[in-house]
């Protein structure tokens, strides 16, 4: 149960990070001042197969058309995506993904906004980074050194999720530690001196809420345990980078009002000072961060 004596332990435990400043840096042209506001990531889905229907586009001009309102509607970045991580999705190959992907990079880079592409196949990241994609939204380590050697040759940035396996489609059963803060450390710490060693100067940290493990199939472990990293985000701050954080839906607690739970859950992850907000939900989100005065 969420509450202030909740909420008063969790900070005097890890009083010393409460303040822990994390590098800022420009993308493009903007520069983020991640010690003062948060942003939001507005999600472009090309896959059928993605959940949220509200930001599927099956064309590159419906595509490109929502990447723009997202901008308009207050997102500083667009994550596109080519293939679902929903554990019976189809799977959609390097070669699908570039053919999918490029072309609303394209489109959307030369627009001026500025894209992050979601992949793990070094081949599609380099094809979007060549398109104008100024972030790649890594989704599995498995080999993440050439994304990273990519990433630094263009100067670009790169969000490091977390991913027990080697890509979010070859996950399994998620470890479940009595503290999923302190595997996360060790993981990101792991990761970041990869990136580093690459030449990658630009690095967010995603803890991966977002998802499917097969083991985490009972909503309210998933929720229990998705609002305890929200919550305990600021200690992933002590790594000097800023934190990422794709909001969950939790379909099964919200049904009809299932566009209401990334905003529920902003409120959780903006307390635990995060910094960079994924959302299919811009506009009802950003309310929710003005509302917090904290936007």
């Amino acid at each position: 149960m969420l509450s202030l004596e909740h909420l008063s332990e969790l900070t005097r435990a890890h009083e010393a990070d409460l303040n822990a400043a994390v590098r800022e840096f420009s993308i493009g042209k903007t520069h983020f001042d991640f010690n003062t506001a948060p942003r939001l990531m507005g999600v472009v889905n090309l896959s059928p197969d993605s959940w949220y229907q509200e930001s599927v586009c099956l064309t590159t001009e419906s595509a490109i058309e929502r990447g723009k309102l997202l901008v308009a509607q207050g997102a500083a970045l667009v994550d596109v995506g080519g293939e679902s991580s929903v554990l019976d999705a189809e799977r959609v190959g390097a070669t699908e993904q570039t053919a999918l992907l490029v072309p609303v990079v394209r489109g959307l880079a030369g627009a001026g906004t500025l894209v992050s592409a979601e992949t793990y196949e070094p081949s599609v990241a380099q094809a979007c980074l060549e398109a104008g994609a100024a972030v790649i939204n890594l989704t599995g380590p498995g080999e993440a050194e050439a994304v990273y050697r990519l990433v630094a040759e263009r100067d670009a940035a790169v969000i490091i999720c977390f991913v027990q396996g080697d890509n979010v489609r070859t996950v399994d059963e998620l470890k479940l530690e009595a503290d999923p803060i302190s595997v996360m450390l060790e993981f990101f710490a792991r990761e970041i001196d990869r990136a580093q060693s690459a030449g990658v100067q630009k690095i967010f940290i995603d803890p991966g809420l977002g998802f499917y493990y097969c083991n985490l199939d009972d909503s309210s472990a998933r929720i229990g345990r998705q609002m305890e990293v929200f919550l305990n985000t600021f200690r992933l701050r002590a790594l000097g980078w800023p934190v990422c954080h794709a909001l969950p839906h939790a379909a099964e607690i919200f049904k009809d009002e299932v566009r209401c739970a990334e905003p529920f859950f902003a409120v959780l992850a903006a307390l635990g000072k995060t910094s960079l907000f994924r959302t299919h939900e811009v506009p009802r989100t950003r309310a929710v961060l003005e509302t917090l005065n904290v936007y």
